[in-house]
């Protein structure tokens, strides 16, 4: 009976070192740094992530129609081509891509899980990858047209998804900076 405790002892032992271990290693940056940021509350309030431009310069345009569909589930902020887009808050790259409505895009996963999706970009900064861990104001990339933007005004089409879905980024970004609305 003995024996069995402690062939089962070195067992456990075992599993959770070889999990500690796991979850230290490179691969699992996106793991350690989502439960970090799960953890942390929702932003009361975020920077406008493209460079100099004020929240009172972005038209409220999330939950416009969008073709007979879908709506517009973020914000457009108008800027001159190449103008850097920084994110908004910390968080850890989810990915990096060309395809679909957004073009050049990138997702970062945020505090409380929120993702933020930044699309439209001519560019991203060089070398960002998925599972660079991102501080706030730190460059992703810049404005562009790509997607299914392409032919239109450079934007970058900024967006917040929760638990429960697409949230208005406006309203955060005027929390920044009450005293310029």
């Amino acid at each position: 009976m003995k024996r069995s405790w402690g062939w089962g002892l070195l067992a456990c032992a075992l599993l959770l070192g070889g999990g500690a271990w796991l979850w230290k290693q490179p691969f699992a940056i996106i793991a350690r740094e989502g439960w970090r940021l799960s953890r942390l509350p929702a932003p009361h309030a975020i920077a406008v992530p493209v460079q100099g431009i004020g929240a009172r310069q972005i038209a409220a345009t999330f939950g416009a129609p969008r073709g007979r569909d879908r709506t517009h589930q973020g914000v457009d902020i108008f800027a001159a081509r190449g103008t850097p887009v920084r994110a908004a808050t910390e968080g850890v790259v989810l990915s990096v891509r060309d395809r679909g409505l957004g073009g050049k895009q990138v997702w970062l996963l945020g505090p409380a899980g929120q993702r933020h999706y930044y699309a439209h970009l001519d560019g991203w900064a060089p070398g960002l990858a998925a599972g660079d861990v991102i501080g706030t104001g730190q460059v992703l990339g810049i404005v562009g047209d790509t997607g299914k933007a392409k032919g239109t005004p450079p934007h970058l089409h900024y967006g917040i998804y929760g638990p429960d879905g697409a949230l208005d980024p406006l309203p955060l970004m005027h929390a920044a900076n009450p005293a310029k609305r």
